[in-house]
């Protein structure tokens, strides 16, 4: 695995607004606490995430882009970039693999966090269609179309991207984690910037509660000293 101290700069990819949040924001603050460059991608707005039928999906896209990037701010991050798929619809299409491998070769990072392809069966609920179909995309964007210059060749002769390989991915909301990542000290950075999902979170009492012993436990899982809270991922060798 890579020593932050050879990384410039990550790129991070889910499927809605909060899914970083859940899953990677204190990490996510560690390593811009560090210096590296940190980049959101979000596939979709979040259109289809509400249960208020008096506000639209446009509106709802616009105010949960907002939430995002005011959460992204929080963990020091400060390029958010949106790609507009319909929430609740995505496939790892074509389509999408090439729009994943232009991020990649505009953002050229050296690590990639997407979240896991696989169903989680023991955590039903992180394993939502479109967070399976991103981490598809993303995974295949990495391997081969963003590094093979005749991937999408496109790329280059409209837009003069040139291949970029990325060195590493990490898997968030794996149920096979490798890697365990100490957040206890930017666990309130994760928890400001979950708050900042005004829409999402409304009503969800016991929010950080609820974190923190899950956090606790993956720690403990982790062989963290005892106190310690953890975000884990599967790290791939990319490179």
């Amino acid at each position: 695995m890579l020593d932050d101290a050879e990384i410039s700069r990550i790129l991070v990819i889910n499927a809605h607004p909060d899914d970083v949040d859940f899953g990677a924001a204190g990490t996510v603050a560690r390593w811009t606490d560090a210096g590296i460059e940190v980049v959101y991608c979000l596939v979709t707005d979040g259109d289809a995430g509400g249960s208020d039928p008096t506000v639209s999906p446009a509106e709802l896209a616009a105010l949960r882009r907002s939430e995002q990037k005011e959460a992204a701010r929080q963990v020091g991050v400060h390029d958010v970039r949106f790609l507009g798929y319909p929430d609740g619809r995505v496939e790892a299409t074509l389509g999408l693999r090439r729009d994943l491998a232009r991020v990649i070769r505009q953002i050229r990072p050296d690590r990639v966090v997407c979240p896991s392809p696989e169903r989680n069966y023991i955590r039903p609920g992180i394993s939502h269609p479109d967070h399976r179909a991103v981490g598809s995309a993303a995974l295949d964007a990495v391997y081969p179309d963003a590094r093979n210059p005749f991937a999408f060749p496109e790329l280059l002769s409209d837009e003069g991207l040139e291949a970029w390989t990325v060195r590493e991915v990490w898997i968030a909301g794996t149920a096979t984690p490798t890697h365990y990542v100490d957040v206890t000290k930017t666990f309130p950075r994760k928890i400001a910037a979950l708050r900042a999902h005004v829409s999402q979170i409304s009503g969800r009492d016991g929010l950080e509660d609820f974190l923190r012993e899950r956090l606790a436990r993956a720690a403990s899982q982790g062989g963290l000293p005892e106190g310690s809270l953890a975000e884990v991922f599967q790290v791939l060798d990319t490179g």
